[in-house]
């Protein structure tokens, strides 16, 4: 391989694009900090979730994004954080690339023993020799680090031919695919089991006895005072406490317990997207003590207790445990619900994922600088108490979901896995791939 300077090869461009919408100012979608950080690949897929924002006719020309480019953060809080890469794998007419992040083009004025391809690159941006790179490059200390345009156009990268490259990098990408398909299968179910429950629900068009929609097909509602609304007839109210078990919380656990990979894995506050999903990746790893009450399974229901955001955007948000793992533990900032009886835990889990719970129990949310949940008004929560039999019908529908859910999940992981041991092998000539 050929060791060339990566700015002799590509266009290095330092983006200063920030969120804010501006008047005199085109509209845009903005490839934001954690788009970058969470993608191994920026696509057509994601457009709707790009956030709204604007720019200047030359931010435009300078940061759109356009196929073959790839970006990566050049600022953040950690050393870790820096020069995570992503390949943007589709052009785009109105998506610029936000601050905090920079953009890499790789020329075509090159000759073609100089030239990169655009997937290899953002394999190679993956590696640990990438990540000591940047790592050792940064400046900064304490509250910030970041990566200079110099520091970025310096980085020595390593060159098998042209035709080498574009194998490596299509064939990573074949993976990362494959990856975005199942991310999307699961997307799309959890889509669809959300609009059941509201259907069903919220709307109250449940499968009547002879499988019509129960309210726009004439079913009888009556009106409910505790709910303050109409309701199917036989429909009642209860309180959330009185469809669980008592709350369990999870365990407190010091920095020396989480420092060894091979502990036990713990579920925590960042395993909880922004949405209320799962996030998988962030796992920690506990060693200390552990007593049978603190062990949790895949299929168990968590909430967050705790927030660090001021919006309270995750605190009392629920999520399902998958079985990623055989068993977990779970930190002090989570707590375990656990319906009672036959009560139905995926009825509960959309019951708490609705916009009307979370308006609801963000007051009950406190703290100066992280806001603790005060669990009383989980349980306090007038939740409608559906028929047993409707219950039983959305239950078996989101069991079968889940499990697709899970394998789909299951895939990823050993996806990623395959990636991560291929990567190196590959970069350093251990390992070829046939045409």
């Amino acid at each position: 391989m050929r060791k060339i300077r990566l700015g002799d090869i590509a266009n290095v461009d330092i983006s200063g694009i920030d969120k804010k919408t501006k008047e005199g100012e085109s509209a845009v979608r903005l490839c934001n900090f954690t788009d970058v950080y969470y993608n191994w690949a920026i696509t057509k897929n994601m457009y709707n979730g790009l956030m709204h924002a604007s720019a200047s006719d030359s931010d435009i020309k300078t940061f759109s994004l356009c196929k073959g480019q790839v970006a990566i953060t050049k600022d953040s809080e950690t050393r870790d954080d820096i020069g995570v890469a992503t390949y943007i794998a589709d052009d785009f007419d109105d998506v610029v690339l936000g601050y905090h992040c920079a953009l890499i083009t790789p020329r075509t004025d090159v000759s073609e023993d100089g030239r990169i391809y655009g997937k290899y690159l953002n394999a190679l941006l993956h590696t640990k020799y990438a990540q000591k790179y940047f790592s050792n490059n940064a400046t900064g200390s304490g509250q910030r680090y970041t990566l200079s345009k110099e520091a970025v156009e310096d980085m020595p990268v390593y060159l098998p031919t042209y035709k080498e490259q574009v194998r490596i990098g299509d064939y990573l990408s074949d993976i990362d695919r494959k990856i975005e398909i199942n991310n999307l299968i699961n997307m799309e179910l959890e889509s669809m089991l959300k609009q059941i429950y509201d259907y069903w629900f919220m709307q109250f068009d449940f499968p009547d006895e002879n499988g019509n929609p129960y309210k726009s097909s004439g079913g009888k509602m009556i009106w409910h005072n505790t709910l303050n609304r109409e309701v199917p007839e036989g429909w009642d109210s209860c309180l959330v406490s009185d469809y669980i078990q008592p709350i369990e919380r999870g365990i407190s656990y010091t920095s020396e317990s989480i420092e060894s990979p091979h502990g036990e894995p713990m579920l925590n506050l960042a395993c909880f997207t922004k949405s209320g999903d799962y996030r998988r990746g962030e796992l920690k790893f506990y060693s200390g003590i552990i007593d049978d009450n603190s062990i949790i399974y895949p299929g168990d229901m968590l909430i967050a207790c705790t927030d660090m955001t001021r919006d309270a955007g995750i605190v009392g948000s629920p999520i399902i445990v998958n079985k990623e793992y055989e068993k977990y533990v779970y930190t002090t900032d989570l707590a375990k619900l656990t319906p009672k009886g036959t009560n139905s835990k995926f009825y509960l889990n959309y019951v708490l994922k609705d916009t009307s719970f979370h308006k609801y129990i963000k007051p009950f949310a406190s703290g100066t600088n992280v806001l603790h949940l005060n669990l009383k008004g989980v349980e306090d929560f007038i939740m409608v108490k559906a028929p047993s039999s409707v219950v039983e019908k959305f239950d078996k529908i989101c069991e079968n979901n889940k499990e697709l859910q899970d394998t789909l999940t299951n895939d990823i992981v050993c996806l990623e896995k395959q990636r991560e041991m291929i990567l190196p092998l590959l970069l350093n000539g251990q390992y070829t791939i046939k045409e």
